[in-house]
Parts: C-alpha cells; structure tokens; sequence
C-alpha cells in the first residue's frame, strides 16, 4: 500500500512514518538456519569450505528467509532513475540529456543491464525519480520528485523531506515486489553526475578524502576529474553534511536515485529476503541504510567490485567482499544479473550434490579450508 510522507518542520522533528516503522522492524537473520546450511554444505563430497562464495552466499540467505532450501526463481533488478543538478559543473563527459534516453531505453531493452538482465532472466524494474522532462512510458514507474536534484554547490541538493521521499520510494517499490513473489532484487541506476554525489556522500559520512572517493566516472580528462573533485570539496564545504546522519547526507550532496537504492536496501531487510549492490552508486546507497540501521548488512550481498576508485572503500565501511572483479564500471545495475547466475549455482548445488554419507565415504579427516 502506497503511504503518505507525512512531516512537520525541521525543529519540531520529522515525521517518517514508512521509513521508521521499517528501521524499527528489521530483525537480525535467524542463525540456526545458518547453521543448518553450513552443516549441510560441511557434508558434501567436497573439503569444508572448499566452494567459498557460492556456499557463503546461501548459508546468508538462509540467515534471511530461514530456511535452507531457496530458490531465486523471480527476480528483478529496480533502476532508479534521476538527473543531479551539480552536472551543471561539469563534472560528467556525457550531457544530462543522457538520463532521459536511457531511462527511455531501460523498457525497449536497448540499456546493459536491459541486455544482461534478458539473457539471466530477470525483469528491469525502472524507476523515475527525479529525470527531467516528461516521459511518456506506462512500463516505467513515475515517482518523480522534482526535474532533478538543484546543484549542491549553490546549496543542499534537495531538501531533508525530500530526502525521506526517495527513501520511501525505495521501500514502497521493495516491498511491492517482494509481496508479489519477487525473492531476489537487484539495485541499478541511471542518472549524468551520480559518480559526482556518490563520492560527495562517501566523503561526507566517512571523512575519507575526495582523491580517495572520487573517479573518473564515465570518462573525464585529468584537467575535468580535478574540477570533479574540487566541486565535491566545495559541496561538502558549503553543505556540512552531518555524518552522523545519512538523510543529511543525501539531501545536501546526494541524488534522488541514492535515496530509492536505499529504501530498497531497507525494504529488503524488512521482508527478510536478500538483495544485490551493483557497484559503486548503489554501494553508496547500502551503506546510508546500513548506517540508518546496521542489521540491513545482513540482508546484502555484493555482486563486483567497481572500477570506480571509491568502490573498494565502501566495501571496507560495508565489511563486505564483493563476488566478482571483472574491470566494470557501467552500472545500471550491470552487475546484478551475474551475481544472480552465481547465487543460483549455489542454490542448486547445495541441493544437488552428493554427500559422503551417501558415497559411504569419512570426510573427517579433511581440513576446513575456511580456517586456513
């Protein structure tokens, strides 16, 4: 069911009645079905530990749905879609028109993760948060909030209700997806300056430097990647974002898009079902969820690890160790659908495989390769 945001002013408190009663109702994974599952993966024809990520993901999978045996038959990848004002600084080699075609383009199955989403059977969910200009596209969900953000170094991106929105987008679409049967979901993006706001709210809630946080984002040149850094350094310096408080952080140098990627990731805690981070962006958005409640952790799993240099730093915030490193930096959520084959794999083998019991065979004298 669809709520309304409801909020009063600044300093008599913000009302958010989705976002709260999701925080609130996130539990921890249940552990005896994690431990049942890694028994049974102990007892396969294999040494212990021997098939590392593909047994880890479905022994935390378990830990979420509670139970052993699971299947990622449905799944989707939601694309939040919505252009930044602070590309009006330059800080992007392709011009902000780009968001709306390929938001268009999202439903002709024309995009990357269109085509890899195709091809690992999962349907694109797109998303239309913030993209300028009207777009005229029933397969695509208008939850538009303003034709984009405003450019954060003139002032705050958006303001803290508007924040909230995006937010509750995020976990109203999640928990419409998960309550039609979808088990899996896959975070993507599209939106010209979003490598721009993600490294801005990277920076803002770790205090890690700009050179560390920001890249070359779609393609820039030495003298267009300084003026990238320079302008995040100049937004946070004039926004102050809170650290403590992610909400903050998206609203005064984040983007639409980060906010629905992080309503997904709560929603998918509260439902107790897993969801995958794509890369450096939709990184980003996990760790403002994991920071407004640090159970969501355990609901997440990475799929690769981006080319984006800032990437490898919100791993190490998240303590997550993303599945793949294939050198991509695309996003859109490119990286979902891989992630989703190998999860699968996982799955199946757990269900398949033979056990040394069923072979008449003593594994114990073989070492547990986790430990090493």
């Amino acid at each position: 069911m669809t709520r309304k945001l409801e909020t009063t002013n600044r300093k008599g408190g913000i009302q958010m009645n989705l976002l709260k009663e999701t925080i609130n109702s996130i539990t921890p994974p249940n552990e005896e079905a994690k431990k049942l599952a890694r028994d049974k993966w102990d007892g396969l024809v294999k040494p212990v530990g021997s098939l590392g990520t593909l047994e880890e993901a479905t022994i935390k999978i378990a830990g979420m749905t509670g139970k052993v045996a699971n299947k990622i038959d449905k799944r989707a990848i939601v694309v939040m879609c919505g252009d930044n004002g602070v590309a009006d600084e330059g800080v992007s080699s392709a011009p902000q028109i780009f968001t709306k075609v390929l938001t268009e383009s999202m439903t002709k199955g024309l995009t990357g993760v269109a085509t890899l989403g195709k091809y690992a059977n999962t349907d694109i969910v797109t998303v239309n948060v913030g993209v300028i200009g009207e777009i005229d596209d029933p397969k695509i969900i208008n939850r538009k909030i303003a034709n984009g953000t405003k450019n954060f170094v003139n002032g705050p991106a958006m303001t803290y209700e508007e924040a909230i929105k995006s937010i509750e987008i995020g976990i109203e679409i999640g928990d419409k997806l998960y309550g039609e049967g979808y088990d899996i979901l896959g975070t993507g993006e599209v939106g010209i300056g979003n490598t721009t706001t993600s490294a801005a709210v990277l920076s803002a809630l770790t205090n890690l430097d700009v050179d560390i946080t920001c890249g070359k984002g779609a393609g820039l040149t030495d003298e267009q990647h300084s003026n990238k850094k320079d302008v995040i350094r100049r937004g946070i310096e004039i926004n102050k974002p809170n650290k403590e408080d992610p909400i903050d952080a998206i609203a005064k140098v984040g983007g639409f898009d980060i906010g629905g990627m992080c309503g997904l990731f709560l929603s998918a805690a509260k439902n107790k079902k897993p969801i995958v981070v794509d890369g450096f962006i939709s990184s980003t958005a996990a760790l403002c969820a994991v920071k407004l409640n640090p159970l969501v952790k355990e609901y997440i799993i990475p799929s690769h690890l981006s080319g984006e240099p800032g990437a490898k730093y919100v791993m190490d915030e998240l303590q997550l160790k993303p599945m793949l490193n294939l050198g991509m930096r695309l996003g859109e959520g490119t990286g979902c659908p891989l992630a989703f084959q190998i999860i699968e794999a996982g799955m199946y083998t757990l269900e398949h495989m033979g056990t040394f019991e069923s072979l008449s065979l003593d594994g114990g004298a073989l070492v547990d390769i986790r430990e090493e």
